[in-house]
């Protein structure tokens, strides 16, 4: 079925659309295969998604060494290499002000510390 003049189209398939004013698919898997679409499209897209996929890594491999009731943990370099947990991924880093910096991947950071040991921390709800 062509679409006539003025008559909005889906996105995906191109067949007339029905419905709401603001519709822009026929249906989900219109929808999903245009939006899987536009992602691969992406230059950078496989390598934002693996950057985000080793942050959140980072991450779970943080939490699980400090427990929910404990405010900080130590874990050695050995332990955290060996969970997975990369180094060169983290999304900022806090300065104190007597210079000690804390590196984090999103609310769990971590602590530097002598003979490859790590305070691993968790930020305070503000």
């Amino acid at each position: 079925m062509q679409a006539s003049p003025g008559m909005k189209t889906c996105l995906s398939c191109g067949k007339p659309l029905k419905g709401r004013v603001d519709k822009k698919f026929c249906d989900d898997y219109c929808r999903n295969n245009y939006n899987n679409q536009q992602k691969a499209k992406g230059s950078y897209s496989n390598l934002v998604r693996n950057i985000n996929n080793a942050l959140m890594k980072n991450r779970k491999v943080l939490e699980s060494i400090l427990p929910t009731t404990e405010e900080t943990a130590k874990a050695n370099k050995d332990k955290l290499l060996n969970l997975g947990f990369q180094f060169k991924y983290l999304t900022h880093i806090y300065t104190t002000r007597t210079g000690k910096k804390y590196f984090y991947c999103y609310d769990y950071g971590y602590l530097p510390l002598d003979n490859d040991w790590f305070l691993i921390v968790r930020k305070k709800e503000e």
